[in-house]
């Protein structure tokens, strides 16, 4: 079992590897329907754990159901050191889209189906995710986040997040009820959220980057270009190593559906950064668009 770049963190009372698993990518095209190499991605799930990863990001949004059922599948029954993390506040249409669903009902439905799909009792962690595919949208989180409260209150919730926010909806969040990450949109060339990581490091809450590699365009900038090649490493490991450096309070969820890009990713967070390295990137101006 390789040791993990990063070490752990503590969401609420659970603990899990600062380097985790996304599972998004096990769905099939445009996260809609099964993976085109089944067996390939349960490999990369059993991988995952073998790695010695804990904390595992998913959704029932996801295929719809898909990854859920993978997961289950391939790590059902779970080792008592793995976590799973999953999101509700959207669903699926036949178009691929992903409408929101975040009156107390559609909330309901969604924690049952995550329930039953990965074969659990008790949800580790459930994201409340907000906005829309542009970003964070200023709207008010208070009736959907008082509904998954009242699922954490009778025992089907372990703890709360939410995701796809404003600092303003963190704040709003936690006048109801404690949460204990914050999964938004940010790599290294879309840090709009830095304040946002600096806030929640010092009140102990994590936040998780999606999209930490650029999501569906590939994250691009000059200096992550120079630096690499001054390293000698990919910008890909670059990008994930400087996400660990950036705060103790970064969990990574880069997804994958090859074993072989699972154990490249592992190995490249753990490269070492000089503070010339890290400073230089600190000053990068983002070269292209990049999405978060």
């Amino acid at each position: 079992m390789t040791s993990l770049p990063g070490g752990t963190w503590t969401l609420g009372d659970l603990t899990v590897t600062r380097f985790g698993y996304g599972a998004m990518q096990l769905a099939g095209p445009w996260v809609m329907g099964p993976p085109a190499d089944h067996d390939g991605a349960l490999a990369v799930l059993r991988e995952a754990v073998g790695q010695g990863i804990t904390h595992i990001d998913t959704s029932n949004a996801y295929g719809p159901n898909i990854t859920n059922q993978l997961i289950r599948e391939a790590l059902h029954p779970y080792p008592e050191a793995l976590h799973i993390v999953t999101k509700v506040g959207a669903t699926r249409d036949e178009k691929g889209g992903w409408p929101p669903a975040r009156d107390p009902e559609a909330l309901r439905r969604s924690v049952h189906e995550n329930l039953e799909n990965l074969g659990l009792e008790t949800l580790d962690l459930v994201n409340l995710r907000l906005g829309n595919a542009q970003g964070p949208q200023q709207e008010s989180l208070a009736e959907a986040f008082e509904a998954l409260l009242e699922l954490r209150q009778q025992g089907l919730i372990r703890h709360l997040g939410v995701s796809n926010v404003t600092a303003e909806q963190v704040t709003e969040a936690q006048s109801i009820g404690p949460i204990v990450c914050v999964q938004n949109g940010y790599n290294l060339a879309h840090r709009h959220d830095d304040e946002l990581i600096d806030r929640l490091a010092a009140e102990g809450i994590a936040y998780v980057p999606f999209f930490p590699l650029g999501g569906f365009s590939p994250l691009q900038s000059e200096a992550l270009t120079r630096v690499s090649a001054r390293l000698g490493a990919t910008p890909i490991a670059v990008a994930l190593a400087w996400l660990l450096r950036r705060s103790p309070n970064i969990l990574l969820i880069p997804g994958t559906s090859s074993v072989a890009h699972l154990r490249e990713n592992i190995a490249g967070a753990g490269i070492s950064l000089s503070p010339e390295d890290v400073a230089e990137l600190n000053d990068l101006a983002p070269a292209g668009r990049t999405a978060g």
